[in-house]
């Protein structure tokens, strides 16, 4: 009773005091670097959560088979979710550039080509100041203030060097490794997002991971609704998005959005029964606490003290 008592001073204590705060942070020029601040710890409050135990349970010795696309760095590299689940994952990573690939050597599965929607040879652009931004697509200047890139810093988004890539379809390149289901799916290729899905043709992963451009620094990459759309179209709902970067917008200029199948229907539901043990598995790691407990109980899906599993994210 007392510790409600606290709870409910607490808050309305805070409620109290954060316009004063917000006045206070206004004058001092720092609000939206506090905003920031807070809104990153918040999103990431779920990693206080450990669900190893459980997730152990679910997989017995399974592991969940993840596709990274844009794998320089590693699997995960992003951290975006906590490392401290990747040894649940069996990991195939996409790496066109030889010397990147070399780095990655110590995993089992290495592909070393681009992937697009259909078998063909690409030009990859590296932006050789800016490790990690290589693309298929030319860098547009035109929509670097957008992003907040200082004049004075144009230099380091310059094309550097040109490599023709051979690339195949998703599709193609996992069933010549003899995969026929994919799990998890993280595609991080400045822009060519859209084209890879376009490969995907009859897998259907449990979450799927992908950057979206809404204002692309890069010239002709597909709107960023085409993406959601096509998504939408293969029964995928977004259930996350988070920013990314710097930009002089309301909204980022580009985002990672998570997507689940569809579980309000027939199709979403078959995928997720077909494999559910890592679909609970994949949504505990990436933190979707309280939507997995809705989706559970319109699925009747059980998983141990799932109920008393604390949702950080909306306290």
């Amino acid at each position: 009773m007392l510790r409600k008592k606290f709870l409910k001073l607490s808050k309305s204590l805070v409620k109290l005091f954060l316009p004063l705060l917000f006045k206070l942070l206004i004058k001092l020029k720092v609000n939206r670097r506090v905003i920031n601040f807070l809104n990153e710890r918040a999103y990431h409050s779920n990693q206080l959560n450990d669900f190893r135990k459980n997730i152990k349970q679910l997989l017995k010795n399974e592991k969940i088979i993840a596709l990274d696309v844009g794998a320089q760095g590693g699997f995960n590299s992003d951290k975006f979710f906590p490392e401290k689940y990747n040894f649940f994952f069996e990991e195939i990573l996409i790496e066109p550039i030889k010397s990147e690939a070399k780095k990655l050597k110590n995993n089992k599965y290495i592909i070393e080509k681009g992937l697009w929607s259909e078998k063909k040879s690409k030009n990859l652009y590296i932006l050789g100041k800016r490790p990690g931004s290589s693309s298929m697509f030319e860098p547009d200047k035109n929509n670097f203030d957008v992003h907040n890139i200082k004049a004075k810093d144009y230099e380091n988004y310059k094309v550097t060097d040109i490599l023709k890539v051979e690339c195949d379809t998703l599709s193609n390149l996992l069933l010549q490794l003899n995969i026929n289901k994919l799990d998890y799916l993280k595609i991080d290729t400045q822009g060519a997002e859209l084209e890879v899905l376009k490969g995907m043709k009859d897998f259907r992963p449990l979450l799927i991971k992908v950057e979206a451009h809404i204002f692309s620094m890069y010239k002709d990459v597909p709107s960023w609704n085409k993406l959601l759309d096509y998504l939408y179209e293969l029964n995928y709902i977004a259930v996350d998005l988070k920013g990314i970067g710097n930009h002089n917008t309301r909204l980022p200029a580009e985002a990672d959005i998570l997507f689940i199948p569809n579980f309000s229907n027939d199709d979403g539901k078959k995928i997720i029964f077909q494999s559910k043990e890592k679909f609970l598995s994949l949504m505990l790691i990436f933190g979707q606490i309280n939507l997995l407990k809705i989706i559970s109980r319109r699925l009747n899906l059980s998983i141990d003290g799932l109920e008393n599993f604390q949702d950080f994210y909306f306290n």
